[in-house]
């Protein structure tokens, strides 16, 4: 007769159970989700009141009396351009400043032309400035893919 040989079970495989990582993911989820802030976008509205006079300020929501935004253009040829007219520095500054004068909470939105240089832009950032305007933006459209 032979020594006597003990056999062993064979061991199951240690199961990795995805369980307690979906739980730390909901977890997360539900505290990102509760201490985010979300963003107060300010808009240019896309259309005018039928009896608001064509010179007046657009009032965004939100905004009390006294405040609207005016989108000045800077085009390839360096020229701003204000609610479809082309400007000269002077006439910008005079128009910039009787805006300021009648609501002075105006915002301005800046929108160059990716072929403008970046000296016309700072001419006019810095022609707002002068007149008043203390809620200046530059905005940018991004390609669609």
């Amino acid at each position: 007769m032979g020594a006597p040989t003990l056999s062993r079970p064979a061991r199951p495989r240690a199961l990795i159970s995805l369980v307690p990582m979906i739980d730390v993911m909901l977890i997360l989820l539900v505290f990102f989700m509760v201490t985010s802030t979300y963003l107060d976008l300010d808009m240019i509205p896309a259309a005018r009141r039928s009896d608001a006079p064509a010179d007046a300020p657009t009032a965004s929501p939100g905004q009390g009396a006294g405040a609207g935004t005016l989108l000045i253009r800077i085009g390839a040829d360096d020229v701003p351009v204000l609610r479809g007219q082309r400007l000269d520095p002077t006439a910008l500054a005079d128009r910039l400043a009787r805006q300021v004068a009648e609501a002075p909470l105006t915002q301005v939105l800046l929108l160059p032309s990716p072929a403008a240089r970046t000296q016309a832009l700072v001419s006019v950032m810095d022609l707002a400035t002068t007149a008043g305007i203390t809620r200046l933006r530059v905005v940018r459209l991004e390609a669609s893919p």
